[in-house]
């Protein structure tokens, strides 16, 4: 793998882990269309720990106060709304770690089909256009209670269904809620943490049991470029969600459903 096709599959790792549009279906289209062959499970590995790195730094202010009530309320402080939004997140992200356990052979095999991929595109392009349209915008997410965690948390589960796209399947389900368009992004972006820290954890797993030769330019290249392109998503999407909504996203889905289905299918 050469300098340019690292940065450009870590750029759209970086912008497509967080943007509601599905990283596996332009994951999957970007090799086809230039004919690379497989980046291999060290620069998955990579780019994972640079979307990581990428929302803890942005969050990083909201993490320590999660943290510290936390840990505060296992030490007998008490559950403060920063406690209670950290369990939460916690909460809302078992049934990804069950799914994921329970389906992780059905979704290796028969779920990786770009038939599959194609049809999660648009269908749930469809739902984000919903859900983004009816919902009331009114809550943030210190408002959410545990059975409205588990509904986005089971939505989260979905996403491991290729295509889906976990940002966007859960901001779909964070908006049918009636939370703010931004207060769905930050819950969804905090929700990611556990769950970015798990896929990476269990790739480098495999990744150990591996004699392959690393080639670590690669690597930390692919690292550098997810982890910046990461954040600059996350800030701007958050700055700009309020004003544009969700449209074009759902806009973009739809196209890039149809052009699946025309290479693909």
């Amino acid at each position: 793998m050469d300098n340019l096709q690292a940065i450009i599959l870590a750029l759209l790792q970086g912008l497509t882990e967080f943007l509601p549009i599905s990283s596996s279906a332009h994951l999957i289209l970007m090799p086809t269309l230039f004919g690379w062959e497989d980046q291999g499970l060290a620069f998955d590995v990579a780019v994972h720990v640079g979307t990581l790195l990428a929302v803890v730094a942005y969050f990083r202010h909201d993490l320590v106060r999660l943290l510290g009530a936390w840990l505060g309320s296992l030490t007998g402080k008490g559950i403060t709304t920063e406690a209670r939004l950290a369990w939460l997140v916690l909460l809302g992200t078992l049934p990804v770690v069950l799914g994921g356990l329970l389906l992780h052979d059905l979704i290796e095999t028969s779920l990786r089909s770009p038939l599959v991929i194609a049809v999660t595109t648009i269908v749930f392009a469809l739902l984000l256009g919903w859900a983004d349209r009816y919902s009331r915008h009114l809550r943030d997410e210190y408002t959410l209670g545990l059975k409205e965690v588990l509904i986005i948390g089971m939505a989260q589960a979905l996403a491991l269904v290729p295509g889906t796209s976990r940002s966007g399947i859960t901001m779909t389900a964070g908006l049918a809620l009636g939370l703010t368009r931004s207060a769905a992004a930050r819950f969804s972006f905090l929700l990611s943490i556990p769950v970015i820290a798990l896929a990476g954890g269990y790739e480098a797993r495999k990744l150990l049991q591996l004699s392959e030769p690393v080639a670590w330019d690669a690597l930390l290249l692919g690292t550098a470029v997810a982890g910046i392109s990461a954040f600059l998503c996350i800030h701007f999407f958050l700055r700009l969600i309020e004003r544009i909504g969700m449209l074009p996203f759902v806009i973009y889905r739809l196209l890039l459903g149809v052009v699946l289905f025309w290479m693909f299918v």
